[in-house]
């Protein structure tokens, strides 16, 4: 049995999970998210907790087991505190601008780049080059996150570029000319 699939899931104060039709609700004080359930993977709510069970015990279950465990949590810490990440970028003239849902980035092309949020996702510009992307749904703001870093990923020999907030790059040297 799945290991994180055993341990019940608990349901903080002013946090409602309801289970309807294979459809799992989560509403909280920030929003509210669902996921669909598969066909071998079944969720009981009680005593402000909730359980992940499963019918079959092949690979493919076990494994939707967890998986299914750990979208719950992630929805429940979702609704609760919400997920952020943080981007810097580095480079001279690097600069970036929110103009609604509209993230604009000056990257050291030619033109600027405009990149549209998803829904659900919020951004926020701190000194120009810190984007700090907000949302309640864990997947959808490291897509956005990612989706965002990879408009000019960091140059391992110059580093410049966007990466994540403590991210480490090892510089390469550069050619040399003997």
């Amino acid at each position: 049995m799945s290991r994180l699939g055993r341990k019940l899931i608990p349901i903080p104060a002013g946090v409602q999970v309801q289970v309807t039709d294979r459809v799992v609700s989560v509403k909280g004080p920030l929003g509210q998210l669902e996921w669909t359930l598969t066909p071998h993977v079944s969720v009981a709510v009680t005593d402000g907790r909730v359980q992940v069970n499963r019918s079959a015990d092949d690979a493919k279950v076990r494994a939707l087991h967890g998986l299914v465990w750990a979208e719950l949590r992630n929805m429940i810490v979702g609704v609760t505190k919400g997920y952020e990440h943080t981007l810097e970028m580095t480079g001279v003239g690097y600069k970036a601008q929110v103009q609604g849902r509209v993230v604009n980035l000056n990257v050291g092309y030619a033109h600027p780049v405009v990149f549209a949020l998803p829904p659900g996702v919020e951004a926020k510009v701190e000194k120009q080059t810190v984007i700090t992307i907000r949302g309640i749904d864990k997947r959808t703001v490291g897509q956005a996150t990612a989706n965002l870093r990879g408009i000019k990923p960091p140059d391992v020999y110059k580093q410049k570029g966007i990466r994540y907030e403590g991210e480490v790059l090892r510089k390469k040297e550069g050619k040399t000319g003997k």
